[in-house]
């Protein structure tokens, strides 16, 4: 008897994932060091945009989806919430992030889990406000990992996505492409010793969805007052929306 997949577009969606939730698990050890040395530390710059953005809101309740190590989970708890709540697909990510909360007495504000981002197991209605950073272009499906943080976020509460984008303006596109395509990965490949992680990121970031039509995409989600600033000259982007 043959087994045979009913569904063969899940079990590719599944594969998929689980090929990303290994590439992340890989680098756990070196993410936090090749995210500032390849950014030249602006990315540090960037998640504080964040916090000053969401600190108009005051919340005492946010979901940092796509987690990672909790860099901006740790950033955000200079907002004084009552609870940060951090998810993420990739487990030895979370460890990492779990020793870097306990070495700044953050664990009575922050905790990690593991979680799908498109099955996030929370009621609706759980948070004021919800944040990704550099994590929306690895969702298999866009739409319902939006859908899902639409669900789970308060009416008014705040949702802010800060990604990668493509600069516009000559030389800046033409620099950034460069270093993107050819020097990123090669460094990238020799501090993490992943073949892989490193050409995904640029391939990643050049399919994403920006600018309007990742605001239509959150306004197909159900978030109204869509908007969003660029950051570096184009480099990083910032959408923010209310449900």
């Amino acid at each position: 008897m043959s087994l045979k997949c009913n569904n063969p577009s899940a079990s590719l969606h599944k594969a998929e994932k689980e090929k990303v939730r290994t590439m992340f698990n890989d680098i756990a050890p070196k993410y936090d060091f090749l995210n500032h040395f390849l950014s030249a530390g602006i990315d540090i710059q960037w998640r504080k945009k964040v916090r000053r953005l969401l600190a108009y809101s005051n919340p005492k309740k946010i979901l940092d989806v796509a987690t990672g190590t909790g860099d901006l989970a740790i950033e955000l708890s200079k907002l004084k919430p009552d609870r940060i709540t951090g998810v993420d697909i990739a487990t030895e990510m979370l460890e990492v992030g779990r020793k870097k909360i306990k070495l700044r007495g953050l664990e009575k504000i922050i905790e990690f889990h593991e979680g799908d981002a498109e099955n996030l197991k929370f009621a609706n209605n759980s948070f004021d406000a919800i944040t990704v950073a550099f994590g929306v272009r690895n969702f298999e499906t866009l739409q319902k990992g939006l859908e899902e943080m639409y669900r789970i976020l308060v009416p008014g509460g705040v949702v802010a996505v800060l990604e990668f984008s493509k600069p516009k303006v000559f030389p800046v596109k033409q620099i950034y492409n460069f270093y993107f395509r050819y020097m990123l990965p090669g460094l990238g490949k020799i501090v993490s010793k992943s073949s892989t992680a490193y050409t995904y990121l640029p391939d990643s970031v050049h399919g994403f969805a920006e600018d309007k039509a990742f605001l239509l995409e959150l306004e197909k989600a159900g978030f109204r007052d869509t908007k969003q600033k660029r950051f570096t000259m184009g480099i990083a982007t910032l959408y923010y929306a209310k449900k």
